[in-house]
């Protein structure tokens, strides 16, 4: 049977083309809000670190009534890196609105998340957004869309999709072109007519899939629920399939979906997606199913994380000044924590010591983690991202290659050439659309990856973009160039002084100003050779009751380089680790001591 009164539709999308404002347009133009309601901007970017990065970090649902419809409306992030919210939200739908950039076109990611729509056989409707933009070429890019889906192995269904016409920002649609819309009614009529409803087995017993958990301070833990077949009931006993086995519960909060609100209610029908409570031990990718008649649903797979790097406590000298959180167990706990959240994030907690090696799909995924964390009030030091390798049958070693998308200025072409062929890049296409601006394509390993942005944009004055998803794993590439300089080591504690910074300037660049602390083995800047150099940037001068001749001459100090923690992440080196407060970045050595760093340090051998 079909569920007529339902549709559930995810939107995705590579990053920054207008997923989230068309939502608002949405909700606004189906009368969610009312006129004279206060709401933010993007609102379904809920949390501050999506606000300030201007990016959907988690998938979230809402929905809207149109024409006695309820649309359930999945908002998925677009960067490659939280790949695994997709795939866990395209579990959710029944069809699928692929939001391309209309001068764009589409990117790495757009081909990532379609191909997981693709795979699960949903059908798609396509809709060009930004087509007011002073560079939009919007048939140029509907036709770069039908080589993707010729690219991708669509079917013939498929690949007869239909397009909409959209300008999220002042929330118009049309599906002509030469038509200029008015508002969203064309979109929300295609999405009815193309999205089919939920199909379910009217005598069958009840499965519910959990694909998403959250938290209430009221009812606890809860669980993201879309009810696939029966009627789930408030206050009803079911049985919770779980991959270590079941668990018998009560459901003792039942809640729906109505716009950015939850409703509780009596029961849920099939094909519709609701929010549960009363099982403690709820996960992703879990079952609630009859007691009498338990009918499992198949596990959430996602694609395996390609990076991974390594969590410890802060046992810097200045560890405890600023955190509430310290310790390997609290530490451990959240970690803990998050791993059941986030399906695409993996843990190794070790039997022994307090260092954890936490796997994700990307530099930016673990420094989003990082970032929620010191938020938190967590101290912590983290290591250098380093890649996840495999080997084959034979014996051979593998490791995780990227797709990676260039769009650069046609004179920076040269050098951002240069700089991926260093990273054992191979460049498979390249496309001059005679704006001025070229588009390129490179397959790089992943750790070529580690550390590129901030050269990047350099090399191409800030005029570049880069965007690349993973592709598979093939055989080592070779070594790989990281940082070709050395750091400036502060050699004693103290506060830095504009003295030593003034006579210290040209041996590199500093990441510190005067007044700041600082402890034996803390990185205080970059060497303008390829070395490490302990420094005393502690050094005062001192005063003689000889009267000088002449004035002091006024110390002019070049101002230090901040860098922020993706661009700290870049900068490490394997012997190097991050200091993570809630107020402040650090970069150090693993070992403090000069001393000791002296005694171990490789030695070569003899002739």
């Amino acid at each position: 049977m079909r569920r007529e009164d339902i549709r559930n539709v995810a939107i995705i999308a590579h990053v920054d083309h207008g997923k989230t404002t068309l939502v608002d347009a949405m909700l606004w133009q189906s009368g969610t809000f009312r006129k004279n309601q206060e709401v933010a901007e993007r609102v379904m970017d809920s949390s501050d670190l999506e606000r300030e990065k201007g990016i959907t970090i988690l998938a979230k649902n809402t929905s809207v009534v149109f024409r006695g419809v309820k649309i359930n409306i999945v908002d998925t992030p677009g960067h490659a890196d939280f790949g695994g919210e997709v795939e866990r939200a395209l579990t959710m739908a029944d069809g699928v609105l692929l939001l391309v950039d209309a001068a764009e076109g589409p990117l790495p990611q757009s081909r990532f998340v379609l191909s997981k729509s693709l795979e699960r056989n949903l059908p798609t409707v396509v809709a060009v957004n930004k087509i007011d933009r002073q560079d939009a070429r919007p048939q140029e890019v509907l036709d770069e869309i039908y080589d993707l889906f010729i690219d991708l192995d669509a079917s013939d269904d498929q690949i007869d999709f239909p397009v909409v016409y959209t300008n999220a920002k002042k929330g118009t649609a049309t599906l002509k072109l030469e038509e200029e819309g008015t508002n969203l009614l064309p979109l929300f009529e295609q999405l009815l007519e193309s999205i089919p409803a939920h199909e379910y087995d009217e005598n069958g017993p009840l499965r519910g899939w959990i694909t998403n958990v959250d938290y209430n301070d009221y009812v606890g833990r809860m669980g993201i629920c879309k009810v696939m077949q029966g009627t789930l009931r408030n206050q009803g006993d079911y049985l919770l399939l779980k991959k270590e086995g079941e668990k018998r519960g009560r459901v003792t909060n039942l809640y729906t979906f109505e716009g950015l609100d939850r409703t509780e209610t009596s029961a849920v029908g099939p094909g519709d997606i609701c929010a549960l409570a009363g099982f403690p031990e709820i996960g992703i990718g879990d079952t609630v199913t009859e007691i009498e008649n338990p009918s499992p649903l198949p596990r959430i797979r996602v694609d395996e994380p390609t990076l991974s790097m390594v969590f410890s406590p802060n046992t810097s000298p200045f560890a405890g000044k600023e955190g509430r959180f310290l310790t390997a167990r609290q530490i451990r706990a959240r970690l803990e924590k998050e791993s059941l959240r986030n399906v695409s994030l993996q843990v190794v907690f070790p039997q022994a010591g307090d260092a954890f090696e936490v796997m994700g799909r990307g530099e930016l995924q673990l420094a989003i983690l990082i970032e929620t964390m010191r938020r938190e009030g967590f101290e912590l030091s983290v290591s250098r991202p380093k890649v996840l390798t495999k080997t084959d049958e034979s014996g051979r070693m593998l490791e995780p290659m990227e797709l990676t998308q260039v769009d650069c200025p046609e004179s920076a072409m040269g050098a951002v050439n240069r700089l991926l062929g260093e990273r054992r890049g191979k460049m498979v296409k390249m496309v001059n659309h005679g704006s001025g601006r070229v588009r390129m394509e490179w397959r790089l390993p992943s750790r070529g990856l580690v550390g590129i942005r901030t050269r990047f944009l350099t090399e191409t004055r800030g005029m570049g973009i880069i965007n690349h998803i993973f592709d598979g794993y093939d055989a080592w590439a070779g070594e790989i160039l990281g940082r070709v300089t050395g750091a400036l080591v502060a050699d004693r504690p103290g506060r830095v002084t504009a003295y030593a910074v003034e006579h210290l300037r040209g041996r590199g660049e500093f990441f510190v100003s005067p007044g700041r602390m600082v402890y034996e083995g803390m990185i205080v800047g970059e060497h303008s050779r390829e070395n490490d150099l302990d420094v005393n940037i502690v050094k005062e001068k001192h005063l003689t009751n000889m009267r000088a001749s002449s004035a002091d001459e006024a110390v002019r100090l070049v101002p230090p380089r901040l860098m922020n923690l993706e661009q700290s992440m870049e900068f490490m080196k394997d012997d190097e680790l991050l200091e993570v407060t809630p107020q402040t970045l650090r970069l150090r050595k693993k070992v403090l001591s000069a001393i000791d760093r002296y005694r171990n340090r490789p030695r070569r051998e003899g002739p």
